[in-house]
């Protein structure tokens, strides 16, 4: 434990000895400035600069424009266009399906397959639409019996923690 202590006593002292760092003219050698400082300033001034350095870089690159040379970012412009080339190629989409099913239409009515008098073009609009199907949310056997599990181990679980309290 001594050996401990005394090698802790060794780094205190050569951190904080006092030392003068002295600039001087080579010519005339005059003094230009000098500091005191130990071991322990040096320590903390690199440190504290190397981290206001890392924030500096970092505030830099997040904030401007900066970081569209960084591999992986884009531009602001270029998203705001991949957003609107989306946004126009599905309502094309859409569109052209209703085209289409127009066009089919026209052709089983010149074809006649289909008669003039059911020839409407709402109503083949209103039939080309998607329509979302519905979905069966209800839960099926398997998940029930899984809830049933969990539910008894709940009760377990909570009937174990207040055994353990109450010895």
């Amino acid at each position: 434990m001594s050996e401990k202590r005394l090698k802790r006593k060794i780094l205190h002292k050569k951190l904080f000895t006092k030392n003068r760092l002295v600039i001087l003219n080579e010519d005339t050698f005059e003094e230009i400035f000098s500091f005191k400082l130990n071991l322990m300033n040096v320590f903390v001034v690199a440190t504290s600069g190397a981290i206001l350095l890392i924030f500096f870089t970092t505030v830099i690159i997040a904030f401007t424009p900066l970081r569209e040379y960084i591999p992986g970012y884009s531009s602001s412009k270029l998203k705001k266009d991949a957003t609107e080339l989306a946004l126009k190629s599905d309502s094309l989409t859409l569109a052209l399906k209703k085209n289409e099913a127009y066009i089919k239409s026209i052709q089983k009515v010149l074809t006649g397959q289909l008669e003039y008098a059911k020839f409407n073009k709402d109503s083949i609009l209103a039939a080309s639409e998607e329509t979302p199907s519905k979905f069966d949310l209800s839960a099926s056997e398997e998940e029930l019996e899984l809830r049933k599990e969990v539910a008894k181990e709940e009760k377990n679980s909570q009937s174990n923690a207040s055994k353990a309290k109450k010895k």
